[in-house]
């Protein structure tokens, strides 16, 4: 669907960094400077494929706003990333303590495994937990598509 000359697909990536932005000001954190990890890039869960992928589109809404993006996704290749995507920025683990916000993009089973609790640790202790694809309970997370 085409709406003022973008397909409603490619709006949703802005949408999804809007609302993540309107929820670290809500909780008292900085955008300046802030950093962001992005917990999956691929198309789908538990595939490797890059083909098609509308988390890139998040990552750009993010950047708009100066905010340094992160990516974790242990099924991704970095080197397809980079060709695909000019993407430097896979983490291959992500380190604990340092993220503003974080989104789970993609339901991996390792993602889902973690736990919100784990998946909040990679965060700073005033962090936003915002869930893409409801795979973690509501109660848990700071904000849903």
């Amino acid at each position: 669907m085409i709406l003022a000359g973008r397909r409603i697909n490619d709006r949703m990536g802005a949408h999804v960094a809007e609302t993540v932005v309107k929820l670290m000001l809500q909780s008292g954190i900085g955008v300046c400077n802030s950093r962001v990890l992005v917990l999956g890039l691929a198309f789908k869960e538990n595939c490797p494929d890059l083909r098609n992928t509308r988390v890139v589109d998040i990552i750009d809404g993010l950047r708009e706003y100066g905010i340094t993006v992160d990516i974790h996704d242990p099924w991704v290749d970095r080197a397809e990333a980079k060709h695909e995507y000019r993407l430097d920025c896979l983490a291959a683990l992500p380190d604990p303590g340092t993220y503003d916000a974080i989104i789970l993009a993609v339901a991996h089973r390792e993602f889902i495994a973690m736990g919100p609790a784990a998946i909040r640790a990679l965060g700073k202790t005033k962090c936003v937990l915002y869930d893409i694809k409801s795979a973690l309970p509501g109660d848990q997370v700071d904000g849903r598509l």
